[in-house]
């Protein structure tokens, strides 16, 4: 038994998209927003399902599922693969937009809904920060609440540690499953106690899948491979850049004191480009 893996946009909007993924995502949400009686959600419509032609030619780096409950919320949960420059911003700029698209023109603002954004990233996104789920509304200097129409709300995949026999909450489960779940051959004795991951493992299962189905997924993760790569790559030239410069700057300071050979075994810099310094 081979499940996919929900880390990437094809697998992530089958799972929690599809018009069979209610409870999924009333599961999910609950746990992550850690919404108890009385104020747990009871029912979320899923707005655009999952359609396999529609993913099968993104050429993104990240999907989002839409959802609204029954008091009129806005739902967006997203995942987010690579840690690309400018993202922060889209996703508050997608909750932005979610929140005043709301109304058409000459409507009262107080038909206004709450909009909260849910992004699960596949990287750390606060280093200074040691929880794994993190709460943002707007708030005044002083730390007092101004509105929560809207919320952000990140949760960072790479901070979850746990293993199999240290889940004790269905948060636990969810974060198990989101970053384990593409490498099991069984279902874990320890994910069978909620009803709704069990149903995300079954959607998962790629025995279940189309020919096509199973085409996007693979081409969705060759290509996150692929861009990882790149990023990895423009880091190191990056680096290897940096190093270089300041190997420069130390070999001019050294010209005046010692010859070619030394500056050489000093920087590790070229003979040639030592003599270029020279002019």
């Amino acid at each position: 038994m081979r499940f996919l893996n929900p880390r990437t946009d094809f697998a992530f909007k089958k799972i929690f998209g599809s018009e069979e993924s209610q409870d999924i995502l009333l599961s999910f949400l609950n746990a992550i927003l850690d919404l108890k009686f009385p104020h747990r959600l009871e029912a979320v419509e899923i707005i655009d399902p999952y359609l396999a032609p529609k993913i099968l030619g993104m050429k993104d780096t990240y999907v989002d599922v839409k959802a609204r409950d029954e008091q009129g919320r806005s739902f967006i949960i997203e995942m987010q693969v690579l840690n690309v420059e400018g993202f922060e911003k889209r996703v508050l700029y997608n909750a932005c937009k979610s929140y005043s698209g709301q109304l058409d023109q000459g409507e009262r603002y107080h038909l206004l809904t709450d909009v909260i954004a849910v992004t699960i990233t596949d990287f750390v996104m606060f280093k200074e920060r040691s929880g794994l789920v993190h709460h943002f509304k707007l708030r005044a200097e002083d730390g007092g609440l101004y509105a929560d129409d809207l919320q952000l709300v990140f949760a960072e995949l790479p901070k979850f540690c746990k293993d199999e026999h240290e889940l004790t909450s269905v948060l636990d489960q969810w974060f198990y499953f989101l970053k384990h779940a593409g490498d099991l051959r069984v279902v874990p004795q320890a994910l069978e106690s909620e009803p709704a991951v069990r149903h995300a493992l079954s959607i998962a299962n790629r025995a279940g899948l189309t020919p096509e189905e199973l085409d996007a997924q693979e081409r969705r993760e060759m290509f996150i491979q692929d861009q990882r790569g790149v990023l990895t790559k423009a880091l190191s030239q990056g680096r290897e850049e940096g190093r270089q410069e300041a190997s420069i700057r130390i070999a001019r300071q050294l010209l005046p004191l010692m010859d070619d050979a030394g500056i050489a075994a000093a920087t590790g810099l070229v003979i040639d480009v030592i003599r270029q310094l020279r002019g």
